[in-house]
Parts: structure tokens; sequence; C-alpha cells
């Protein structure tokens, strides 16, 4: 059985309240009956009546109509609920960022102008009301923090902060940006994502990188990497960034701040939009356009 380690809820308003847990094996699960209130899938006096966890949303995830809108992106086994046990009490839930994933698909649909019903559209709203809510810190840390998982996750929380977040070695390189995050820089650039495409990339995708995310690590970190990483003869790095990264605190903070940085990207229809989202959310940056090795 799967049991729960952890448990806490996400109050994102205080009338939107999601139960959330994380398992032995470190998987983040929000509960089922949560998703479907936050979706707005089951009505005032269902909710009054305990509506058993997931019978509305399970009708959604599983409905023809659902199952057409996913049908080139996912696995309809990706939207399958998840048993766990709290105790011997049995917890219908939904792997975390399955209702990411499910908030993207709605508002793409809305902006595709696939989305006609009443409720279809009342769904639509909801999703962008969590996006944005779960955008402000990323969903991963917002369940680490609300379970207490971050307190055995970070191992070096009594020392210096740089000390906890550039470790003493340099880590084996491991990919830590996934491609979605160079997907959605072309999209909203309109640039051409192909293999021609992106070997023509332009440069300044390393300065917005550093902007973007490094820059958003406590203040100190990205000079202290600079000085880590080893350099060539002409002085280019000859490592990633990422790779003096300690694990447990420097690289967990690298990937929240990438989830922030795709979702504000998955909301947004081109550059200029993002950029708004992320200043608003991060305070005026200034994004050099300029090309850097």
């Amino acid at each position: 059985m799967r049991q729960i380690k952890y448990e806490g809820s996400l109050e994102l308003s205080p009338e939107l309240i999601l139960p959330c847990y994380v398992l032995e094996d470190g998987t983040r699960v929000l509960s089922g009956r949560g998703m479907q209130n936050s979706l707005k899938l089951g009505n005032t006096k269902e909710v009054r009546e305990e509506l058993k966890a997931g019978d509305n949303l399970g009708r959604f995830l599983s409905s023809k109509w659902f199952k057409e809108l996913i049908v080139n992106d996912y696995d309809l086994a990706h939207f399958k609920p998840l048993i766990c046990y709290k105790g011997n009490q049995k917890i219908n839930g939904y792997e975390a960022t399955t209702l990411i994933d499910l908030c993207n698909i709605i508002l793409r649909a809305r902006e595709g102008g696939v989305l006609k019903t009443e409720r279809q559209l009342l769904v639509a709203a909801q999703c962008e009301i969590l996006i944005r809510s779960f955008a402000k810190i990323g969903i991963i840390a917002l369940i680490d923090e609300a379970t207490g998982y971050q307190h055995d996750r970070e191992k070096n929380e009594l020392q210096k902060i740089l000390k906890a977040y550039i470790a003493e070695e340099l880590l084996p390189w491991q990919k830590r940006f996934p491609d979605d995050f160079y997907k959605e820089i072309f999209r909203l650039n309109k640039w051409d994502y192909t293999v021609t495409g992106i070997k023509l990339r332009p440069g300044v995708i390393g300065t917005w990188t550093k902007n973007l995310v490094y820059h958003q690590l406590p203040k100190g970190v990205l000079k202290e990497l600079y000085d880590k990483t080893p350099k060539t003869s002409s002085g280019k790095l000859a490592k990633r960034l990422h790779q003096s990264l300690t694990p447990d605190i420097g690289n967990p903070h690298l990937e929240k701040q990438l989830i922030s940085v795709i979702t504000l990207m998955n909301i947004s229809r081109d550059w200029k939009e993002f950029l708004k989202y992320f200043n608003k959310k991060y305070g005026q940056q200034s994004l050099d356009f300029k090309e850097e090795d």
C-alpha cells in the first residue's frame, strides 16, 4: 500500500483549500475531492453532502470530450487516480502535476475556441485562477512547505546560504533544464523549433536563462557559481553552472524557479505578455537582448 508520510493543505484563498500529501516514496499528491471542488465540478449541494472524492472529476477526465483534447499530448493513464492510505483510511488522489497539466490543456482549448458550454467555460476560469496561484511559487515547493517535507530535504539549513547552495565538488552533468523551457521560449518568440532552428537559436537565450532563473536564486549565488565553475583557457565556462549547485538545496531551488517560469510561459500568448507576468511576480527586470558566450 502507498502510505502517506506527510500531509497538509494549500490555502490558495479562504474558499479554495487543497488537501495535499507526500507519500513514503516522495510522490506529491493532491486530494481528488479537493481538485474536484477547486475546478467547480461539484455544486454547493454536492459538496455539502460530501460527494465521494473523484466522482465528478473522474467522469470529467474519462469523458470523450476530454480524451479528444489530450489525444496528441498525453496518455489517458496520466490522469488516472492514485490510491493512497493514511493508516487504514483509503484516499483517492492524483499526482500533483496532473492538475497543472489539466489546467494547461483546458486553457489552451479555451484559447483555441474549443470550449462551448457554460460548464466548460466555468472550469476554464477556475483553471486560470489555479495556474496563476501555483505560478507564485511552483507546485512542488508549495506542497513541500505545506506538508513539512522540506525539513527532511534541507539537510544543510544551519549552514551559510552560499555553502548551502554551492557544492564543494563539481557534480556530474545531469540535464536540469527541461525541453519545455526552450520550447516555450521558441513558441513565445515565434521561432522555428526544429533541428535547424535550434542550431541557429540566438545567443541571447543564455542571457535570458541567467536573468530568468539564476538571478532569482539568493543574492551572491550566481557570482559564486561563476567563480566556482571551471573555465577554458579563453575564459569560457567549461562546465554547466548548475553542476556547482548542491543537490539538496541548490538544485531543488533551481527546479522550483524553472517550474514557476515555465508556468508563466504556458499562460502567455507571446514573449511580451510573458515578460509582463514575470515582472509583476519578481519585480521589474531588465532582460538584456545582447548575445553572450
